[in-house]
């Protein structure tokens, strides 16, 4: 069973998600706990692969708050632990023209912290208004549907 800690909603918007990967991630103590409360925000962060290792950046983890003079820095770099090949593959993708790793959501999967990446390209304006276009097509039809039956 899976707990979602947080999404990233806007990445759909933003972006085309061709693949998902997911990945673990490096965390000290006093992250993992506040995690666990639900403290996350993925707005405006990405992934990056530096020297055969991908670092996940930008991402908001609010300090834990029974959390002493120890407490993590909420904006650090963390590293996400993927396997050598995945990674490998990762940095074809991304050495692509127009791809970069976006992460889509925060859960904990058996009780270990995970990270869902997405190998996204960027929408460009108008094809972000035909994407929300289809969107109300769709929920117009559903409402059709629905009040017909």
């Amino acid at each position: 069973m899976e707990k979602i800690v947080a999404t990233n909603r806007k990445a759909y918007h933003e972006y085309f998600i061709q693949e998902t990967y997911e990945a673990g991630i490096s965390l000290l103590g006093t992250e993992v706990k506040s995690l666990r409360e639900g403290k996350a925000n993925l707005k405006e962060s990405y992934a990056l692969i530096k020297d055969g290792e991908a670092f996940l950046l930008n991402c908001h983890i609010s300090p834990y708050s029974h959390g002493n003079i120890q407490n993590h820095e909420p904006l650090r770099t963390r590293k996400l632990l993927l396997h050598k090949k995945e990674i490998e593959r990762l940095w074809g993708n991304i050495s692509r023209k127009g791809f970069t790793l976006v992460p889509l959501r925060i859960y904990f999967k058996r009780g270990k912290a995970k990270v869902e990446l997405g190998l996204a390209r960027g929408k460009r304006q108008y094809e972000k208004r035909a994407t929300i276009k289809e969107k109300e097509a769709r929920r117009e039809i559903e409402r059709h549907l629905k009040r017909d039956r």
